[in-house]
C-alpha cells in the first residue's frame, strides 16, 4: 500500500529540517508519497523535488496558505500546484510581505513587556523569505522565557499575551482561486483544530465549496479514531476528497512525525484518486 504524507513543513517556512533533510527522513519513515506545503510560499519545492529525485519518493509541491475567515485564523492546502503560476506566486508574497510587518509588531510588543532583540533573535532561524510566530518561539526559549514551544505560544504569542498580534490574511476565495488556478486541489487543514462549533464548521464548508474547494484533511497528525470518523462523515456529506498529513515541523515533536497518523477510512475518496 502506498503511504501518503500531503502536510509537513521544511525550513522554507517553520519547520527545523531543511527540504533536502526533509525528504531523506520521510524516506526512513516509509512515506513513498511526500507533500511540502510551507506556510504562504514554495520557496522549498525545487530543492526538495531535486533531493526526491532517483529515490523511491515521490515529492508533490504544495503550499498551506493563511486565510482569515470571520475573524478566524483557517488554513488551506493547495496539493500538486503549478508554482510558477504568477497569480499564485503574488498572492503569497503579498502574504509573506505582511507577515514581515506582523513580526516587526510582535517584537514591539515584546519589547514593550521589557524583551529586547526579538525581531533580530527571531530572524536567525527563518528564512530569507518568511518569519513566523515559531521563530518568535525558538528565541524565546534560547533566551530562557520559556521551556518548549507550548510553553512559549501560550505565555507570549497567544491572545491576550504580550507578543500577541491578530492575523491579517487573505480571504477564503482567494486563496482557493489561488489554488486551482495553479492546477491544483484546495484542501481544508486540520479542520478540528480550529474549535469551531458544528454549525460553524459546516459554514466554513460551506463556503470552501462555493468558492471551489476541493477538499479536507480527514486524518492529521494526533487523532482519535471517532474524530477521523466525523471528519470523513463530513467529507461524505459534502463530497470532499479526503486528505492526511502529519504536519511534520520538527524531529522534536515526535506527535507530528512523519507518515504517523491513523489510515483514512474506507468510506473516503482519497485526494490522489483524482491526480493523473
Amino acid at each position: 500500500m502506498t503511504h501518503y504524507d500531503l502536510h509537513c513543513h521544511s525550513t522554507a517556512s517553520d519547520g527545523a529540517l531543511s527540504p533536502e533533510t526533509l525528504v531523506e527522513r520521510a524516506i526512513q519513515q516509509g512515506v513513498d508519497v511526500l507533500a511540502l506545503t510551507d506556510h504562504d510560499g514554495t520557496e522549498g519545492i525545487i530543492a526538495a523535488t531535486q533531493a526526491a529525485a532517483d529515490t523511491p519518493l515521490t515529492l508533490v509541491p504544495g503550499v498551506e496558505i493563511s486565510v482569515s475567515w470571520y475573524s478566524q485564523t483557517i488554513h488551506i492546502i493547495g496539493l500538486n500546484i503549478d508554482i510558477n503560476n504568477v497569480a499564485l506566486q503574488s498572492g503569497l508574497a503579498a502574504l509573506r510581505h505582511y507577515r514581515q510587518q506582523r513580526a516587526e509588531e510582535i517584537a514591539r510588543r515584546l519589547a514593550k513587556a521589557g524583551i529586547e532583540g526579538a525581531l533580530e533573535g527571531a530572524s536567525q532561524y527563518a528564512s530569507k523569505t518568511m518569519l513566523g510566530r515559531m521563530h518568535f518561539a525558538q528565541f524565546l526559549m534560547e533566551k530562557g522565557y520559556a521551556s518548549d514551544t507550548k510553553d512559549v505560544f501560550k505565555r507570549f504569542l497567544v491572545r491576550g499575551k504580550p507578543g500577541y498580534v491578530p492575523g491579517q490574511w487573505t480571504d477564503l476565495t482567494s486563496a482557493v482561486e489561488w489554488i486551482v488556478g495553479a492546477g491544483g486541489q484546495a484542501v481544508i487543514a486540520h479542520p478540528l483544530r480550529y474549535k469551531l462549533s458544528a454549525t460553524k464548521l459546516r459554514r466554513l464548508i460551506d463556503d470552501f465549496k462555493m468558492a471551489g474547494g476541493q477538499g479536507i484533511e480527514v486524518s492529521s497528525g494526533p487523532q482519535h479514531p471517532e474524530q477521523i470518523h466525523n471528519i470523513a462523515s463530513l467529507a461524505k456529506r459534502y463530497d470532499l476528497l479526503a486528505s492526511c498529513g502529519s504536519d511534520f515541523h520538527s524531529p522534536e515533536q515526535r506527535w507530528t512525525e512523519l507518515g504517523r497518523f491513523l489510515p483514512l477510512p474506507a468510506s473516503c475518496t482519497p485526494v490522489w484518486s483524482v491526480w493523473q
